[in-house]
């Protein structure tokens, strides 16, 4: 018996929108990532969306204006999206659609042996090495900071600052927003050809997956 793709669409509590898809657990994984695409495109609604790619690498909607990010695990993938932007190029780097989601299984414990690499000295010292949520959420908040940045060459230890780490969201895709406050989420610093860019972290749990948005304050939002 073959399983069935699940797709939901929600609203994230800092204003941004993730499409995920699950399930086809008997699908070979060979195929999975392929069909899970399909399951999104079909999804938008009054219309058939398809992903290109600018030069850097970063997806976007043909035909739409608003900036999108991928990640995706074993059967898990997620897409999320900021609101229409027309007024910036969504090509390069902009304050105004600076946005990047990454997952990770939660319990990816192989995170442990290369920790040294994407963390700096004082990010080693903030996070504990035995702590594999905490090392998760840290690996998955640099993606996405590097997905947000659009800026090949970037260097994880260097160049990527964990502030802080958000403290782990409620679960999807309901949500009290009453259990939301600014503590829930996390600070990271990003430098782009020598300027430094403030970054918000916020990370919730699906699927058996940690998933991290970092965006920039000043970027668009639903619901702002």
């Amino acid at each position: 018996m073959e399983t069935e793709f699940i797709y939901w669409r929600h609203h994230t509590l800092p204003g941004i929108k993730v499409e995920e898809i699950c399930g086809g657990e008997n699908r070979p994984m060979s195929l999975w990532r392929e069909m899970a695409y399909q399951v999104y495109s079909e999804n938008g609604r009054e219309v058939y969306r398809e992903i290109g790619h600018f030069r850097n690498g970063a997806p976007f909607l043909i035909g739409e204006n608003g900036r999108i990010s991928i990640t995706h695990t074993e059967r898990f993938l997620a897409v999320a999206t900021l609101p229409p932007t027309p007024e910036v190029d969504l090509s390069e780097f902009t304050e105004r659609a600076a946005m990047g989601i990454d997952a990770e299984r939660a319990d990816r414990e192989q995170v442990l042996k290369v920790r040294e690499k994407f963390l700096s000295a004082a990010e080693l010292e903030m996070i504990p090495a035995s702590d594999v949520l905490a090392n998760v959420m840290a690996w998955t908040a640099k993606e996405a900071l590097y997905k947000a940045a659009m800026s090949e060459g970037l260097d994880f230890a260097k160049d990527i600052a964990i502030r802080s780490l958000p403290k782990l969201g409620p679960a999807v895709p309901v949500y009290d927003k009453s259990e939301f406050d600014p503590i829930r989420t996390g600070e990271a610093v990003v430098c782009i050809d020598g300027r430094e860019f403030h970054f918000v972290l916020y990370s919730y749990e699906s699927e058996g997956n940690i998933v991290t948005l970092a965006y920039s304050p000043r970027c668009a939002k639903f619901g702002s």
